[in-house]
């Protein structure tokens, strides 16, 4: 009886394994050829785009935007605004950046309080929305925030999605002038947070460890990004932090992926210094 049992195991075993195979597509020869080439083709297409093309498509993105204050309506007080910049000139500083040289890395302000967010297009023109800069608690947390856009652009996160949409041919063809209406269309995604400018959860993850690498050499608290995650999990605007995660995923364990790293690094618990929340007040209360 108990061979017979076994038998009968070995036999529906056999049937449903034969039967999950015959659902399985074959894969061809000239299948992994054509995947190959494709795989080839986008490398190709990435390495055509060179550094100093970042900046001059950043370059024409940034004129574009000035063009349309409705949608970008730029921050002119220059003591906020260089308040800002003291902090991303003392982040790119780091030994680990590799473009200070050729890359703008310059930071504006839009003023637009119902807006939490910031982003940095091709090249290293920063945006950051005074939104965000009066929802933030102390300057750790900005200085994370402006990080992490500068680990984008490092990345060079933006500029592969744009490439992948677009293709090089129409991209340089914006650059040299030659294309208003899809310069216009490409500078109108990163307002409407369209599925083009979405930071992918990879990207999200990637740049959170460099700006967490970047903020080690600095006076800064390296995991300070995890208060502008709380600010954003406890605002009670919920169509501003859906505005946000259009293009900024936050899942759980992107803040557990920084607990990790504060704890690889054996860095400790922050303090005033490595904040500056008292300071940062002071910036936000004068802030016209």
């Amino acid at each position: 009886m108990h061979f017979l049992f076994k038998k009968i195991f070995f036999i529906i075993y056999v049937s449903l394994f034969i039967l999950s195979c015959s659902q399985i597509k074959k894969i061809k020869f000239d299948d992994v050829v054509q995947f190959g080439k494709k795989i080839e083709k986008d490398t190709a297409l990435l390495k055509l785009f060179n550094v100093e093309n970042d900046v001059a498509l950043g370059k024409k993105l940034d004129e574009e935007m000035k063009r349309n204050p409705k949608d970008y309506p730029f921050y002119f007080y220059n003591q906020p605004i260089q308040f800002l910049q003291d902090i991303v000139n003392k982040i790119i500083s780091s030994p680990l950046i590799k473009y200070r040289n050729i890359f703008k890395y310059k930071v504006q302000i839009i003023s637009d309080d119902n807006i939490i967010n910031a982003f940095c297009t091709p090249g290293g023109y920063i945006y950051v929305y005074t939104g965000l800069i009066r929802s933030l608690k102390n300057e750790a947390s900005l200085a994370a925030v402006l990080a992490h856009e500068i680990a984008h652009a490092e990345l060079r996160h933006a500029k592969n999605r744009i490439l992948k949409a677009y293709g090089v041919d129409l991209i340089k063809s914006i650059i040299i002038g030659d294309n208003p209406d899809k310069l216009k269309e490409l500078a109108g995604n990163f307002f409407s947070g369209a599925y083009l400018m979405k930071n992918s959860r990879e990207d999200e993850y990637e740049a959170d460890e460099y700006s967490f690498k970047y903020l080690q050499s600095t006076l800064w608290y390296p995991g300070a990004i995890k208060y502008f995650f709380d600010v954003i999990k406890s605002d009670a605007k919920l169509h501003i932090v859906e505005r946000l995660e259009d293009t900024h995923p936050i899942p759980q364990d992107r803040i557990e992926n920084i607990d990790k790293m504060l704890k690889d690094a054996g860095i400790k618990d922050p303090d005033e210094k490595s904040l500056k929340t008292l300071d940062y007040k002071m910036f936000v209360k004068t802030m016209p």
